[in-house]
């Protein structure tokens, strides 16, 4: 499962309770057959769009201006940018949640799981203003092991999100990125309906920054490796949140 959300911005609201979930009907949900056919840990597998890859291409998306500038995901090319985002992972407040400090060996092999894979994870440099800000995973949520703990549906799209510059954090700019690149998923991604997040529900800030980034409070989740407040943005409420 991929990491927590490191710290992004906005204010320091507590999450709210379980409880508040409106989740519908028409969930796709793990039997127990599959679960034990494939294993604890191993994501399910299933065809993805023909011609777009699991992920529809995030590489051709494009850039979309927002309030803060221009801004575009970029692919990761470890061999450009390991070092940077190696650099972002050993700062202590992206520790905390991420736990990928260490050598830049730690950073590269949580790279390549996702570049040698499948192409259900993509990581990407978010590019701001020419410059490279934040750190990115595009994943397909319902093929992750993410998907035994919620009801998933099929072609759910998950976001992590890193921002790297201290100077960054802390004023917004999370939650107007969160909010583009969320919006710019269901844009390029007309199969999936719900864009879902799963900060560490200690990660108030990530919370908060996604609660006014238009996503809702859905549940929280015992999670293999935390307590996450799962985050859902859906395509028909886009226009009202």
């Amino acid at each position: 499962m991929p990491p927590a959300d490191a710290s992004t911005d906005a204010g320091t609201n507590s999450a709210p309770r379980a409880g508040s979930s409106t989740e519908d009907t028409l969930d796709l949900r793990l039997t127990d057959e599959l679960i034990a056919l494939f294993g604890d840990d191993a994501p399910v597998t299933v065809p993805g769009p023909v011609g777009g890859g699991l992920l529809d291409t995030p590489a051709e998306w494009g850039a979309v201006t927002t309030s803060a500038g221009v801004f575009q995901l970029v692919p990761v090319r470890i061999e450009r940018d390991l070092p940077l985002i190696s650099r972002w992972m050993n700062d202590p407040a992206v520790a905390a949640f991420w736990e990928l400090a260490g050598p830049q060996d730690v950073t590269a092999a949580h790279l390549r799981t996702q570049l040698d894979g499948d192409g259900r994870s993509a990581p990407c440099l978010g590019v701001l203003g020419g410059v490279p800000m934040s750190y990115w995973e595009i994943y397909r949520a319902d093929l992750d092991p993410l998907a035994r703990h919620y009801p998933a549906r099929p072609h759910d799209t998950g976001i992590h999100l890193l921002v790297g510059g201290v100077a960054d954090r802390g004023r917004g700019l999370g939650t107007t990125l969160l909010r583009a690149v969320a919006d710019l998923v269901l844009e390029k991604r007309p199969a999936c309906a719900r864009v879902v997040a799963e900060p560490d529900l200690r990660n108030t800030p990530s919370v908060s920054a996604f609660l006014a980034a238009g996503f809702r409070f859905s549940a929280e989740l015992d999670l293999p490796d935390k307590r996450a407040a799962l985050m859902v943005r859906d395509r028909a409420l886009r226009n009202l949140l």
